[in-house]
């Protein structure tokens, strides 16, 4: 099996995070601008964008998201969501992945025959880019989650990073050290995901 296999199967959602990380911010930073750069887009349009969240900022975000969630949340489940929002903040840091909407629009305008790709391929391409980035750190034994609070907390997050209007929120990689490792994953039989003709 190849390393790049193992890379992507030791990949996990994992919930229980902590500080106890041995590599520094400045070279988490590094992995994750290295990973989002070597991460294909259609056209080249490297439409994705990132921002890095650490210490006061990543706690910040996750505060924000409470403060969001709170008059939409019943009562009676608040509680088990703070919880929920409290096991993200232990963590180290969090990325916000974005994507450029205007990047989309001038290749729509450029290539008209394919205007309803682009967005398409920006999700994609911004999917990829998360996926990647969630692979190297998990290489480097940092465990993380994905998650999607957008577009609950678009405007609190634009708002507290000064994030420009045509960035579009995707999804909020928070990740941290790894306090408790995956539980089994089940898969899908072959049959019914899978098709080869030959």
């Amino acid at each position: 099996m190849t390393n790049f296999l193992n890379a992507l199967q030791n990949r996990r959602s994992i919930y229980a995070i902590g500080r106890n990380v041995s590599l520094s911010e400045t070279e988490i930073e590094e992995l994750i601008k290295d990973a989002v750069k070597a991460s294909p887009s259609a056209f080249n349009a490297q439409s994705t964008r990132a921002v890095i969240l650490f210490g006061d900022a990543h706690e910040k975000l996750w505060d924000l998201t409470e403060a969001a969630l709170e008059p939409l949340t019943p009562a009676e489940a608040f509680e088990g969501t703070k919880q929920k929002l409290a096991s993200f903040k232990a963590g180290f840091g969090t990325v916000l992945f974005f994507y450029n909407q205007d990047t989309v629009t001038n290749l729509q305008e450029q290539f008209a025959l394919y205007a309803d790709n682009f967005p398409v391929w920006a999700e994609q391409s911004n999917g990829i880019a998360t996926a990647n980035t969630w692979t190297v750190l998990a290489e480097a034994g940092i465990g993380a989650s994905l998650q999607h609070y957008n577009p609950v907390i678009d405007e609190a997050v634009a708002k507290e990073w000064n994030i420009p209007a045509n960035w579009k929120l995707r999804s909020q990689l928070v990740f941290g050290s790894k306090e408790a490792e995956a539980g089994e994953k089940e898969y899908l039989a072959d049959e019914e995901r899978f098709r080869v003709f030959k």
